[in-house]
Parts: structure tokens; C-alpha cells; sequence
């Protein structure tokens, strides 16, 4: 008896009857087997030692692909949940997925575990990496799981939410057996590169009035230099924070008052006007038409919407003695009412709505994080209702503007295609035909994208923007979305050229997308010395002593006079502290003044990074300035 296994290649080869990947794998090198961590037959992820028992499409899952980094955090988790149990009798494990890079598992402990038993615990994680126990998969009845768990109050409960006719299948390596779906990597050799992170409070199924639990991250990486690598890229970020960077730069900062909403300082009141100055002029080419809509609407306006079936409890609801009343978590309803507002015909079309008006989505409150994760934001949000044959010349426009946007901020991107989320709404064939008109306008446009599966709006499939920072990290920032529903909910027509009504496609798009958050982005890229042209403070004014305030005054009087926004560092102080400072605040451009500049009527120019520049009249520094300006480097 055998098999014929068809290979990614379009390669085949007949292999006995119960054959294995990992057969499969030797068959085609010794590398690769040694590099595989599991495998998929016929689509479906798999155990390296999964028998092949018909005639199938088999892949090998290495350690390199995001399936095979997934499958080795999750068994890294295994070895630190294994460790546990060695170390601290009487613990109790819940649940260890992976999320990103990292891993994690929630345990109950007879006594607090912190970070300065990391040392022991990896130290014992790799012990049992050495021993290089072989992982193997078991199926169990639910009896035999309820009796192997006595004792393990969290696993038991998995175990009885469980379905009845589904599997329950569990992972060995050694003395240690989890309940776990799989699939792991073939041995716990496989393991070489980790690092225990942190170690949080959590609470067992999210539950604020449930079992608190203590929650260890740990990373976990095919070798030791990426391990490295991403190492050192966390104390990067660590350094980056848009948090300790908002507060030193005094940007902004956060009130026990209000969770969840920014209080801006002037400078980042600044910085914000900036961006929202930027987007405006680049949509205002466009054919953009900005408006401004209630920020508090009728219930019946989100049920007619969807928002109300789909998106309740995300919001921010005011109860009244008439009706329901919610805060406003996107434009596009509003916009929907406005594009009603007056007959259209198929000459108006595109209609283009833009607004930076203020949004509320009621976040949870152990989600809340910094500017990155906010309950009340702004949004460079439109709404564009185009012609079906408008579809991929208007999303054209779009990719340019973000072309534009991301490359002044050198900020590369890669493309998703979001496709039909289960919580859909509307017609599955309305959605084949958006999902459809997104791939041939991308493809029509020579765009690379992946595919994201079931991740879409409930109203329409979507393009998501992942932008990677300069430190390698990725942000979803920008949303394009392709929307055949709500023109239908809101009965939104046009006057085509043969006389019929018609209902126009909405595009909803963001660029930058939450204008709180990628300010936190930008602050935690730029590390918080931002280029000339977005500087809150572009140039500071250093006298070197008393004698030289009044010109100090003068310079800085022109300066603003021409746009530079200007301080004036006028302390008692030796002029290298004041230099100190101004590099601290990361302001572009220190200007020292003293009696040869005043009498020359030139400033002594020192960059942040570059030290001195040499002498320029106050007349030239303009210029370089207002140069540096428009070029947005």
C-alpha cells in the first residue's frame, strides 16, 4: 500500500501507506529535516510524525516561516510551563499562546514568582532542552483528560467547555503533559534560543472579578542571533517610549480624570496641528471636501448602520428619558446622511468627504496604552462615493496619497487584503464582487499584497498598511475599505447618464489612520528628534551670558516673524548646560549668540547631531530653514 504525496514544487512522489512529513522531508534533504518543525497535509497544520494515510498535498513547516516561529513559541512555552513545574511543586498552569514575537503562560502560584527568578527558570528550560525529550501527541476520551488533570482547576474547566464530539488531544515531553491542540516541534532539542521578558498580574479568562494569575512572557527564536537581535531592538524601544518621551519632551500626559483621552501641551498641540496641517494640504489637491458632523447621534442612525448588531459594546452609549444615544466611533454614517443631502448625478461622482472631528471607542481599560491606544482620538477619515467603473482609479489615488505620506515619514509598507469576516453583513455575493474589485485594482496597479483571511469590516473588505519604523518593528496604520453596504442601508443613489438611479460604492480610507496614535508611532520612530519641518520648536536662542539677552530677543523675534518657531533659553546659566538642554529637548537647531554675533548680526549654528556649522546671518539660517521646510526631510 501507498501514497502519492504532491509537493509545493507541483513535484509528486508515491511513499509508503503511513508515511510521515518528517519522511517526507528526509526524502528531500537532510537540511530541511533538520530545519522542519512541523507540516501542512492538504492545508491543514500538522505534527511532523502526522501519519499520511491517502494520496495528498504536503508541505514542510520550517522554523524560519511565521508558522514554524508560531509552533516554536508555543512549544518554548511548554518548555518554561514544564520548568515551572520542576521548580515550584504545587503550581498551577491555565493557558500559554503566543502573541507576536513572544510567548506567555498563566500560572497560579503558592508564592509570587518576579524577575529575579528568571535566571533559574531558564537555567532549567534549558536543562530540559538538553535532554532533547521527544514531544508526542496523544488523544484522550474526556474521562481520561478529567483524571489525568485532577487537581488542575483551569485545565479541568477548558475540558468542560470542550464540545463533546471533539478530540482532546494532549503533548508529552518527559514527566510533563499539557492539554494543547497543537502542533509542537518534534523534541524539545529544538529549543535553543529563548529569553524569559517580564512577568505581569492577569486575570483567568479576562475576568476583572475572576482568579488573578501571574502571567510570564518569555521570547523565543530559531538562533541565538536573532534572539539577539530582537533583544536589542526591545531596549531600543524601551528607550523610544512615546510615553517617557511625550512626558520629557512635554508633549503631552495622561490624567487619572479621564482614561483614556490625551491632555496635549502646547508643543504637542503643535506637533498635531502639524500633521493635520499636512494631511489637509495633500487631500485639498485631491479634490477632498472637508466637513464637520455631530459628535453624538441617534441609536436609530447606528441600527441603520450595523454599528448597533456589530459594534455596540465599543461604544460610548448615553441612555436618555426618549432614545438611546451614541458617541460617534467613526464618520461614516454621518457622511452616508450628508452624500443624501442632495440629488446626486453620475457627474458628481467622486464625492469626496474628509473630517478630523473627535471619535470614541469605549477600549478596555487594561488595553489602554499610552497614545497607541486611546478612548477618545482623531482620524485624517474620509469617505469617498465613486461609480463602480471609478473603483480602481480611486483606490489608485489613495495608494498615491499614501506613497506620499509614508515616504515623507521613510516609512516602507507592505499591503493586506482583508477579506469576509464570519460577523458579516449584508450579501455574500455583494462581498465576492468588493473582495473581487479590491484584487483587480491592486492587481491592475502592479501592487503586491498577502492575503488576510476573515479579517475584513463587517461592511466590506479592506486593505491594511503595515508600516515598519526604523527600528524594524510594524504598525498598522492606514485602512482602505471597500463598502457595497452601507449605499444599500442608506438607499444612497445617483442619476446615471442614461436617466436610472444607481447606488454609488463607498471607499472609506484613513492614511494616517488615528492621528493620537501615529503621533506615538512617529515620537517612538523618530525617537523623538523629529525632522525640521515637524519640530515644535524648530530653533532655540542660546545667549551666552545676561549681556546678550536683548539679542537673543531680537533673533528670535525675526525668526518667528518668518515662520520658525523659536525659544529663547534666557537662564543664568554656562552656555554648555544650555546647549545640554536643548539636545535633551532634541530641538533641531541651537543658536549661540555673544558679542561677535551681535555685532555682526549672525547667529553660531549647531545641530543636534552634528555639532557646529559654522556662522550664518540670521538672514541665511532663514533660509536654510524655510529650505529644510518645504523639502519635509
Amino acid at each position: 500500500m501507498s501514497v502519492v504525496v504532491r509537493l509545493p514544487d507541483g513535484s509528486q512522489k508515491e511513499f509508503p501507506l503511513g508515511s510521515t512529513p518528517l519522511d517526507v522531508a528526509k526524502s528531500i534533504g537532510t537540511r530541511l529535516a533538520r530545519e522542519a518543525v512541523a507540516a501542512k497535509i492538504d492545508g491543514q497544520l500538522v505534527d511532523l510524525s502526522c501519519p499520511i494515510e491517502k494520496d495528498a498535498d504536503v508541505s514542510i513547516v520550517t522554523m524560519d516561516s511565521p508558522e514554524g516561529l508560531e509552533i516554536l513559541r508555543h512549544s518554548a512555552a511548554h518548555l518554561m510551563a514544564h520548568a515551572l513545574q520542576r521548580l515550584f511543586p504545587g503550581i498551577h498552569l491555565a493557558i500559554g499562546p503566543v502573541v507576536e514575537n513572544r510567548f506567555y503562560y498563566d500560572v497560579q502560584s503558592t508564592r509570587s514568582i518576579t524577575s529575579d527568578d528568571f535566571a533559574a527558570i531558564e537555567a532549567e528550560m534549558a536543562k530540559i532542552a538538553k535532554e532533547d525529550l521527544p514531544i508526542e501527541r496523544i488523544e484522550v476520551s474526556r474521562e481520561e483528560a478529567a483524571e489525568l488533570f485532577a487537581g488542575e482547576p483551569f485545565k479541568l474547566e477548558i475540558i468542560e467547555e470542550l464540545e463533546d464530539d471533539e478530540p482532546i488531544t494532549l503533548y508529552k515531553q518527559g514527566d510533563f503533559v499539557d492539554l494543547c491542540r497543537g502542533p509542537h516541534v518534534p523534541s524539545t532539542g529544538r529549543i535553543k534560543a529563548f529569553k524569559l521578558l517580564s512577568v505581569a498580574g492577569a486575570y483567568w479568562r479576562g475576568d476583572a472579578q475572576g482568579i488573578m494569575l501571574q502571567r510570564i512572557y518569555g521570547t523565543a527564536w530559531p538562533q541565538k542571533k536573532q534572539l539577539d537581535a530582537y533583544l536589542h531592538q526591545l531596549e531600543e524601544s524601551a528607550k523610544r517610549d512615546h510615553r517617557k518621551l511625550g512626558r520629557e519632551l512635554d508633549l503631552f500626559s495622561f490624567k487619572e480624570e479621564a482614561p483614556g483621552f490625551i491632555f496635549w501641551h502646547p508643543k504637542g498641540w503643535i506637533l498635531y496641528r502639524l500633521l493635520e496641517d499636512f494631511s489637509r494640504q495633500l487631500q485639498e489637491a485631491r479634490g477632498y471636501q472637508e466637513v464637520s458632523t455631530p459628535w453624538i447621534l441617534r441609536s436609530t442612525l447606528w441600527q441603520r448602520s450595523g454599528h448597533w448588531d456589530h459594534y455596540r459594546e465599543d461604544m460610548f452609549v448615553i441612555d436618555n428619558e426618549e432614545e438611546p444615544m451614541s458617541c460617534k466611533p467613526m464618520n461614516c454614517p454621518a457622511h452616508c446622511l450628508l452624500y443624501k443631502s442632495a440629488p446626486r448625478s453620475y457627474r458628481d461622482l467622486p464625492i469626496k468627504l474628509s473630517e478630523y472631528g473627535p471619535l470614541s471607542r469605549f477600549e478596555a481599560s487594561g488595553t489602554l496604552h499610552g497614545a497607541l491606544r486611546v478612548r477618545g482620538f482623531h482620524q485624517d477619515d474620509a469617505h469617498l462615493f465613486v461609480r463602480e467603473d471609478q473603483i480602481t482609479e480611486e483606490i489608485k489615488d489613495v495608494l498615491e496619497l499614501v506613497d506620499v505620506i509614508y515616504t515623507t515619514f521613510d516609512m516602507p509598507y507592505k499591503i493586506k487584503l482583508s477579506t469576509r469576516p464570519d460577523d458579516f453583513m449584508g450579501d455574500e455575493a455583494l462581498w465576492d464582487k468588493a473582495e473581487a474589485s479590491l484584487v483587480e485594482a491592486l492587481e491592475t496597479l502592479g501592487r503586491e499584497y498577502e492575503l488576510n483571511p476573515g479579517d475584513g469590516a463587517f461592511y466590506g473588505p479592506k486593505l491594511d498598511f503595515d508600516v515598519t519604523d526604523a527600528i524594524g518593528r510594524t504598525w498598522q496604520c492606514a485602512t482602505v475599505q471597500l463598502d457595497f453596504q452601507f449605499p444599500i442601508r442608506f438607499d444612497l443613489t445617483y442619476v446615471d447618464a442614461d436617466g436610472e438611479h444607481k447606488r454609488p460604492v463607498m471607499i472609506h480610507r484613513a492614511i494616517m489612520g488615528t492621528l493620537e496614535r501615529f503621533i506615538g508611532v512617529l515620537i517612538e520612530h523618530y525617537a523623538g528628534a523629529f525632522p525640521v519641518w515637524l519640530s515644535p520648536v524648530q530653533a532655540s536662542v542660546l545667549p551666552i551670558s545676561e549681556n546678550y539677552v536683548d539679542y537673543a530677543l531680537q533673533v528670535a523675534k525675526r525668526l518667528k516673524t518668518e515662520g520658525i518657531r523659536t525659544e529663547v533659553d534666557d537662564r543664568n546659566e554656562k552656555i554648555g548646560y544650555k546647549i545640554r538642554q536643548a539636545q535633551l529637548q532634541k530641538t533641531p537647531y541651537m543658536l549661540v549668540v555673544g558679542e561677535k554675533e551681535e555685532q555682526n548680526g549672525t547667529v553660531a549654528v549647531r545641530r543636534r547631531a552634528g555639532g557646529e556649522q559654522g556662522t550664518l546671518s540670521v538672514d541665511e539660517f532663514i533660509a536654510q530653514v524655510k529650505k529644510e521646510v518645504a523639502e519635509r526631510k
